[in-house]
């Protein structure tokens, strides 16, 4: 990262030659517009820069189409893809207002960061995701009337010209070495260059599924700085991987019959410094207040799923036997609750932590953290037990048990739920007209996606 004044020093010295500005739009999508760097400067960042706010997906009605974006000069780096380029996160303003747009989801984080503090149960939280992701060498689709199909191409499948033998199979790409593992170099350049401008990595490696999966582990961090950092994650990664002549998918589950890329996610909360979560002689070493948490968020989680997993393909995931988080439960360990306990390191207060792991790496960051700790909240303020409604703690399989409740199929069910579940909105973190547009925006997407016949529908019926 660059502080305002180092930037301000570039630019004047002609270091810098553009300043491009970055903001998200409902889906989790990134957008951005160039600057001359000249036009960077103190009066300019008060201001503002207009855009088009009715071009962005759910933003803004073409009668009331003018928006600002403002810098967030915490957020300055170097571009690491584009010479002499300074990047920026902006929030969003509606200048006739000079309010922050309750439509932003940036500023629906960082509202709930302030409802923790309100609440007086925490001051600060922390953040952990574990994003997935799939590196293809080929990744060609059509979607017309008459052409539909996918074809991936990866060299873990052997499928490569030089044919070398090398081969991971299905849901055996766990930990290979090289030359097994072929994306150790893109890994570590991608690593390199998330160091080089502040985001701390811990971990990489390939992961379970064949076809390049692979994960990269961030270093956790506070909810809107998290959040700002898988951004640049994905951003990173996918440019990385142009330059390789590859390419990447978030997709939760592009291939049929392997395991699925998921976004799992630590959580943990902490007030003057102790963390809350923590108790030596609870269950998994959680304190009352952890497990109430826990309650709260399985409670609410056919709603938060609508958030954390946002699209169709979300729910070709949740499904038993891939290591999928399908019950709605909590455990110590076992992975197959949407809720577990890492039991990696003992009585090491400050490292302990939930880990939901439903969401998957298609939802918006800011938004996504935000439903997850608003949901918690609810249930450390309601004092619920999580053992008391029947949500475990289970430690045996419970893929097959028939009395733990599974998590919806469907990613119309969880928008439904989102819908009539008023906690988000309740909560103030989350404007009504915020979740409305979501909800339109996502419900579109849906029903879009499910009107297109797939070769699916042909090889299963076309005997009928």
């Amino acid at each position: 990262m660059v502080d305002l004044k180092t930037a301000l020093s570039m630019i004047k010295s002609g270091s810098l030659s553009f300043v491009d500005l970055k903001f998200v739009d409902l889906r989790g999508v990134w957008h951005h517009f160039t600057i001359t760097a000249r036009d960077f400067n103190e009066e300019s960042i008060k201001k503002g820069f207009g855009f088009d706010g009715s071009s962005i997906k759910g933003f803004q009605s073409i009668y009331e189409s003018d928006m600002l974006l403002k810098a967030d000069t915490d957020t300055l780096f170097i571009d690491p893809f584009f010479e002499k380029t300074l990047s920026c996160i902006c929030d969003v303003y509606d200048p006739t207002t000079g309010k922050a747009f309750e439509k932003d989801p940036r500023y629906t984080a960082k509202k709930a960061e302030e409802y923790l503090k309100k609440t007086r149960i925490g001051d600060v939280s922390y953040w952990g995701p574990e994003v997935e992701f799939f590196v293809f060498e080929k990744m060609d689709y059509a979607l017309t009337p008459y052409v539909s199909g996918i074809q991936i191409g990866s060299s873990d499948l052997g499928e490569d010209e030089t044919g070398d033998g090398f081969r991971i199979l299905p849901k055996s790409g766990y930990f290979p070495v090289p030359p097994f593992d072929k994306l150790q170099a893109f890994r570590s350049e991608v690593v390199t260059i998330l160091e080089s401008i502040g985001v701390t990595v811990e971990v990489h490696h390939h992961e379970v599924a064949t076809a390049g999966q692979c994960e990269i582990d961030l270093r956790y961090d506070t909810l809107v700085r998290m959040a700002d950092k898988v951004m640049i994650y994905k951003y990173v990664i996918r440019n990385t991987a142009k330059k390789y002549g590859l390419t990447v998918s978030f997709l939760p589950k592009p291939i049929y019959g392997d395991n699925g890329s998921g976004m799992h996610t630590h959580q943990s909360i902490f007030k003057g410094g102790k963390n809350l979560f923590f108790d030596p002689k609870g269950y998994g070493e959680l304190s009352s207040t952890a497990l109430s948490y826990s309650a709260g968020l399985l409670s609410h989680i056919e709603a938060v799923l609508g958030i954390t997993n946002p699209t169709v393909n979300s729910y070709r995931r949740l499904v038993p036997h891939f290591e999928a988080p399908t019950s709605i439960a909590f455990s110590k360990r076992n992975r197959s609750a949407a809720i577990r306990t890492p039991m990696y390191f003992m009585n090491e207060s400050k490292s302990k932590r939930i880990e939901l792991r439903c969401p998957d790496p298609t939802c918006n960051p800011y938004l996504s953290f935000a439903a997850q700790l608003v949901a918690g909240l609810e249930g450390v303020k309601q004092k619920m037990d999580p053992t008391a409604m029947g949500f475990g703690p289970f430690d045996e399989n419970i893929w097959d048990k028939q009395d733990v409740k599974q998590t919806p199929s469907s990613l119309f069910d969880t928008l439904h739920a989102l819908k009539k579940d008023t906690t988000l909105v309740n909560s103030g973190v989350f404007a009504a007209e915020l979740i409305e547009s979501y909800l339109e925006v996502k419900t579109e997407e849906a029903r879009l996606s499910l009107m297109y016949p797939t070769p699916a529908d042909y090889m299963f019926y076309s005997d009928i």
